[in-house]
């Protein structure tokens, strides 16, 4: 595999663990940043900083044209051909909350139901919780088989006229499982529910277009696709929008406010109360280009390369056993497995002294955990940056753990 994409990222070239080159394999966490995104984040404070839709000067102004032309530019990257169904965000923690708050409290009743998986990361579970506790409605689950396949015929048989929200994934953080969201949408929208996608591991991975995929609403996090933390993204359809009451109240989203009353801004304005996150929408734009330049047909075959021989090498350890379906067809590059006899902190701790850094623990998704009758995993994550000797420098440590703890090979 011809991978040149490792130069552009800084860290990646200087950072060492125990003396050994770094091989980073927790994207699924967060993701490493090039260069162009770190000189954005850069230039913004060089050369734009001011507060955008505030001041009658050139500079604020200037920070404001960068801030909308950010906002067009994610409303392209999803296939989402109006801006103004694009709220920023802090991230896909927040924007499922505000879908859950602005919108779900005054959609969901008593007795409605809300469907998720059990694969859901927290952020899309906790706040369907809550809000089924307020409402007095329903939180109802889909499982799938021990691969972490869900069927269509399960989806079919929970979805009905009761179900009000299907919250959903499209890539399991933990089992890198992909969901048929169209299909899935299809269903939801002939019983009248509307959709919500946590796309946080999938936009950085494959092109979207959320019209095709036909959802209602989509989070997504820039921090996971090369951009900076703090910045994410939230589209929704813009009737949907309209209609749903700023979570956040403050300064920048209002028109006129008395003693007694407000009129609040338009949508998406009225959504983003307080100062933006202006630099941050400017790495996230840098993070677009990049993963435009890079080209979709280019990050799909690194990946995929990279995790059909990172699943047949970790097939070829005995004392492995990895979670997910064994068909690299039907998953994402992330990989959760355990070693036996050995605590998945040790895994990661070893690892570690070899320049290893993978993740341990239970992925914020201890009902999916429960469900694989697991407390925790190790999990490997790639992204385009990655290459083949990254995996085969990750198996040669992982073959040598138990023998580490002293129970041989």
């Amino acid at each position: 595999m011809d991978n040149n994409y490792r130069k552009d990222f800084p860290l990646l070239l200087t950072r060492e663990e125990k003396g050994r080159r770094l091989v980073y394999l927790d994207s699924a966490a967060t993701s490493q940043k090039p260069l162009s995104v770190i000189k954005a984040i850069e230039g913004y404070y060089r050369n734009y900083t001011a507060n955008p839709h505030r001041g009658a000067y050139t500079l604020s102004e200037d920070a404001t044209g960068l801030y909308e032309k950010a906002r067009e530019k994610a409303a392209h990257f999803i296939g989402c051909n109006n801006p103004q169904e694009i709220v920023f965000t802090a991230g896909t923690t927040e924007a499922i909350n505000m879908v859950a708050l602005s919108y779900g409290r005054a959609a969901v009743k008593e007795g409605d139901e809300i469907l998720i998986t059990v694969a859901e990361h927290h952020s899309n579970l906790l706040p369907w919780q809550r809000l089924a506790k307020e409402k007095k409605a329903v939180l109802r689950y889909v499982y799938g088989d021990e691969q972490g396949q869900i069927s269509l015929g399960e989806w079919e048989e929970k979805i009905n006229s009761r179900t009000k929200i299907v919250a959903l994934g499209h890539i399991s953080n933990v089992l890198g499982g992909i969901n048929p969201v169209e299909e899935i949408s299809r269903m939801a929208h002939r019983h009248g529910a509307v959709v919500v996608l946590d796309g946080a591991q999938s936009v950085p991975h494959i092109k979207i277009n959320v019209k095709e995929l036909d959802v209602d609403f989509l989070a997504f996090s820039g921090h996971k696709m090369l951009a900076p933390a703090g910045i994410g993204v939230l589209y929704a359809r813009k009737g949907l929008l309209d209609s749903m009451e700023p979570l956040m109240l403050g300064g920048g989203i209002v028109e006129e406010v008395g003693e007694q009353s407000v009129v609040f801004m338009d949508a998406p304005w009225k959504m983003e109360a307080g100062t933006p996150n202006v630099e941050g929408a400017a790495g996230l734009a840098a993070a677009i280009d990049y993963l435009n330049q890079v080209g979709w047909t280019n990050i799909h075959n690194i990946e995929k390369q990279l995790l059909e021989y990172a699943l047949e090498r970790l097939n070829g350890l005995n004392e492995v056993e990895v979670y997910g379906s064994k068909h690299p067809e039907n998953r994402a590059g992330i990989l959760a497995f355990n070693v036996k006899d050995v605590h998945p902190h040790d895994v990661a701790s070893i690892l570690n002294s070899y320049g290893v850094a993978i993740r341990a623990g239970h992925h914020c998704a201890q009902p999916l955990m429960k469900h694989l009758g697991v407390s925790s995993t190790c999990r490997a994550s790639f992204y385009l940056y990655n290459t083949l000797e990254d995996v085969d420098i990750f198996i040669d440590a992982l073959s040598k753990v138990r023998e580490v703890l002293g129970y041989g090979t």
